[in-house]
């Protein structure tokens, strides 16, 4: 490696750092942000439905990353045009692995949203950011369909400037991060419900039924637990921001 290259290698690196450093709590004037996209999701069809589709990302996601934390062989994910989506993962058909790698799904967007809330009000912003542009450029690689393939792809794009260029406008930067964060849980909410009324054999509090010995609507319960601990840490976090 020349001088040359090592220098620019260099100085990228340094750019990666400055942009990824931990900042002073973002201005409460720069979060107008996260009500508009929060009422874009309760009330705009289009907006539910690309809030749904992130929520289906993180959902298969988790899958994935539970599978594999736990031994499991991870082969790739889709998301259909019904919100639905798939990750395969293959290993044991029982067993505590198994059991994780079912559960994970429902909880994880609820998880992740209060966790990009939180950060992103903390002055975190930045290296949140980093860590989702790493594992969503891995999650383009295991996108199995066209479509899945563009939704990962415009996420990408989306947090990749977000990250790069949103120095320049740091309380939007926060502010977007923020609103991610709650049309997140929000979308975890609307699953949730939906799941619970599903008669679908394949459902995971179902196949987590077929599984251990406890009934699916414990499951269920889990799951809503997850969501109002998550609902509660994010209230918690915002109400001090009250002018």
């Amino acid at each position: 490696m020349t001088g040359a290259d090592s220098s620019l290698w260099r100085e990228l690196w340094l750019a990666v750092v400055a942009h990824s450093v931990p900042t002073s709590p973002p201005a409460l004037g720069g979060l107008w942000l996260v009500p508009l996209l929060t009422v874009l999701f309760v009330l705009v069809p289009r907006a539910r439905r690309l809030g749904r589709a992130l929520g289906t990302v993180v959902h298969e996601a988790a899958h994935a990353v539970v599978g594999v934390l736990v031994g499991r062989r991870f082969h790739g994910f889709t998301v259909a045009s019904d919100l639905s989506g798939v990750a395969v993962t293959s290993g044991p058909q029982r067993g505590l692995g198994r059991v994780l790698t079912s559960w994970a799904g429902y909880p994880a967007p609820a998880l992740l949203g209060a966790g990009l809330t939180a950060a992103a009000l903390r002055g975190w912003a930045g290296m949140v950011l980093a860590v989702l542009c790493v594992g969503l450029l891995l999650l383009l690689v295991m996108s199995r369909s066209l479509r899945t393939v563009l939704l990962v792809g415009m996420c990408v794009l989306l947090f990749l400037g977000l990250w790069w260029w949103g120095d320049a406008l740091l309380p939007l930067r926060a502010g977007v991060l923020a609103g991610v964060g709650v049309v997140l849980l929000l979308s975890a909410w609307d699953a949730l419900l939906d799941v619970a009324r599903s008669r679908d054999g394949g459902q995971d509090h179902r196949t987590l039924a077929r599984i251990t010995v406890l009934p699916a609507w414990l499951w269920v319960g889990s799951w809503l637990l997850v969501c109002t601990v998550c609902t509660w840490a994010v209230l918690q976090t915002a109400l001090p921001l009250r002018p």
